[in-house]
């Protein structure tokens, strides 16, 4: 059934589909978001590697900020409400 895969004409109806589906108007916006989000998603996989490559296991310090951690509750103060009575 599938030995063959996609012939060019598989991508030709799922072309127009796409097409009938989604209108001639909204198809070159939507293929420039598209390009967007890919840059952006290169991009950011670009500046991980690069910051794996030069983390803290190489010597340099890490300068970024802790994660903020949550303050405990003193028994004095009462709890937090979700606003129910009780």
């Amino acid at each position: 059934m599938l030995r063959n895969g996609l012939e060019p004409w598989h991508l030709l109806i799922v072309a127009i589909v796409v097409i009938v589906l989604f209108g001639s108007k909204k198809l070159p916006d939507t293929a420039r978001s598209l390009g967007r989000s890919m840059r952006i998603l290169k991009s950011e996989a670009k500046a991980l590697k690069e910051e794996g490559a030069g983390g803290p296991a190489s010597g340099e310090p890490d300068l970024r900020d802790p994660a903020p951690s949550a303050a405990p509750v003193s028994p004095s103060e009462p709890a937090a409400s979700d606003g129910r009575g009780r």
